[in-house]
């Protein structure tokens, strides 16, 4: 199993070392002595906040490979909603329940670049970034983009137009926020999202509290009795 594992180790550096055009890298992190302790790189890809940056990832060959997938993470720190900005830790299906022996190095590397153009916050590792990319994507492209330059070594953005650009999308994302908090009229969004789920929009719903009397309790979320629901209910299906 050893010897197996060891020529297929072997053939899979190879074959990375003889393709210039993906810029995927590996090799051994101590020398030639121990193929099974790796270190991959890949170039951030182009149109993401990763781009410029190398990202560089620790690679452990478990003795069952090919059969059991290689034990991956990013010593590269970065923001984004698949990996924790903590330990590197990655969720990525390929590396784990739909690992296959015929998937290589390479080709995990290639799926984590690719992750990167194609992030998951509906399947986080790291919470905190998902619940950003979600709720707030241009100040999420603005973290992303400053980790890259922080430590995959991406330049700079020059402080010119491109910076003006980023600065007046944000303040515009954030004042789509109020005006959207806005419509609330200060209910909690979440209860009054549990009727917008039932097909009825924000204002009607926010009418039929103020119909029924129901208080705001200073923004917080509660439970709503069963006859407040009903009246809420009737006068949302009431309505013309």
């Amino acid at each position: 199993m050893a010897s197996h594992r060891s020529r297929r180790i072997t053939k899979e550096l190879a074959d990375i070392y003889a393709d210039s055009q993906s810029q995927i890298g590996a090799e051994p992190v101590s020398g030639d002595e121990d193929i099974t302790h790796l270190r991959g790189s890949f170039p951030g890809p182009p149109g993401t906040p990763y781009e410029g940056g190398t990202y560089y990832i620790d690679i452990r060959i478990p003795l069952e490979y090919p059969f059991k997938p290689p034990v991956m993470k990013f010593e590269t720190k970065i923001w984004h909603p698949n990996v924790s900005s903590q330990t590197g830790a990655i969720c990525l299906d390929t590396l784990a329940s739909a690992w296959s022996p015929v998937l290589t190095v390479k080709s995990s590397l290639l799926s984590l670049q690719s992750l990167l153009n194609t992030p998951e916050p509906k399947d986080p590792q790291d919470a905190e970034v998902a619940n950003m990319l979600l709720h707030r994507p241009k100040e999420f492209e603005r973290v992303a983009q400053q980790w890259a330059v922080n430590y995959a070594g991406a330049p700079q953005k020059n402080a010119g137009e491109g910076s003006r650009d980023a600065d007046e999308s944000l303040r515009q994302e954030q004042g789509q926020q109020k005006d959207d908090l806005a419509k609330y009229d200060g209910y909690n969004k979440d209860l009054v999202d549990r009727f917008c789920s039932m097909g009825f929009d924000v204002e009607r719903v926010v009418g039929a509290f103020k119909y029924v009397g129901i208080d705001r309790l200073d923004g917080e979320d509660y439970e709503l009795d069963e006859e407040e629901m009903g009246d809420i209910t009737a006068r949302l299906l009431g309505e013309p």
